[in-house]
């Protein structure tokens, strides 16, 4: 079976999407990063090796936080931002999408789509108030699993109001309206509420939020959070069946598009599963920029540099790859 992998790597959560040649989403695998990209993108490619032993891949994309690292990893055929990746993920399952609503583990974006092309987009700058990691710290002080949160918010009736603009004042005033005796599902359909205005008044402040309109990210599994959305829009919001792996399917369908089977894979293959990677950094004193340029080993050998402004350890990189050859 052909198929095409997608590999977002986030700060928070590692995810793979398998496609196979007609776009279909074929199986899906959502992991921790745990601060560990490389071991995350391994463990996960051995779990889908696993599970599906009979494909054979065409063509590899990455995105993400560690987009570039993934890459060089696997031998992508394509690396692309985050947003790229999740325009072309939605609309691959919803095609008429207008606004794309995205909260994951450590930041939150919007991205406005007019007839099929990203006409605008935002990101949270330095607040991470709403993304997936608050909600796990508030779930966890409260000893609520996280996967009961939305649960809980969505048997509401009477939301508390709660100040959700800050991380620290959110968290502040939930202790406080406990303390005062109100109950825990109000205080938690509070917090969505307060998070969703905090997202329209920052990330999606002076865009046109227009239907149809999706909910993507690990966030959109939160009931509490998606009832807030429509709540505050007035319109239904949609929370497509692989919401928390959109990133990964729009790296996939990329590749294909990319390679469209005229050109071979750059994949290195799953023997990479237990291949030796060492990465690590140092700072270019050539010129006034000082530059970290990143160096990644595999198997003792430098597989790949980046992060230079002139190109001169990532070109000379490249000289030598070309003369192994």
């Amino acid at each position: 079976m052909d198929v095409f992998l997608g590999i977002d790597v986030g700060s928070v959560s590692t995810n793979i999407a398998v496609l196979d040649e007609q776009g279909k989403v074929i199986d899906t695998l959502y992991i921790r990063t745990q601060g560990r990209p490389i071991d995350a993108v391994q463990q996960g490619l051995r779990q889908i090796k696993d599970r599906n032993s009979n494909m054979i891949v065409k063509g590899v994309g990455t995105t993400g936080s560690g987009r570039q690292l993934a890459g060089v990893v696997l031998g992508a055929d394509t690396i692309k931002n985050e947003i790229t990746a999740h325009a072309v993920a939605a609309m691959h399952i919803v095609p008429d999408v207008h606004t794309i609503l995205e909260i994951g583990g450590q930041d939150s974006k919007i991205i406005i789509i007019r007839n099929g092309v990203v006409t605008d987009f935002a990101m949270n700058t330095v607040c991470a108030a709403g993304t997936g990691s608050f909600l796990d710290q508030q779930a966890a002080r409260l000893n609520l699993p996280i996967e009961e949160f939305g649960n809980q918010a969505f048997q509401s009736t009477t939301p508390v109001r709660v100040a959700g603009r800050c991380a620290v004042f959110a968290e502040s005033d939930m202790i406080h309206k406990q303390q005062t005796g109100h109950q825990i599902a109000d205080i938690l359909n509070g917090l969505c509420q307060a998070l969703v205005r905090n997202y329209l008044n920052n990330v999606g402040k002076g865009k046109q939020i227009n239907s149809p309109i999706i909910f993507q990210g690990g966030v959109a599994a939160n009931k509490g959070m998606k009832r807030a959305f429509e709540e505050a829009l007035q319109c239904e919001v949609i929370v497509p069946p692989h919401y928390n792996v959109m990133g990964a399917i729009g790296s996939a369908v990329l590749a294909k598009e990319q390679l469209n089977d005229k050109k071979p894979t750059a994949f290195r293959g799953f023997e990479m599963i237990d291949y030796v990677y060492t990465p690590r950094s140092f700072e270019c004193d050539g010129c006034p920029n000082l530059c970290e340029v990143i160096e990644l080993k595999m198997n003792d050998q430098i597989a790949a540099l980046w992060g230079d402004r002139c190109g001169k350890w990532m070109n000379s990189c490249q000289i030598k790859a070309v003369e192994a050859i």
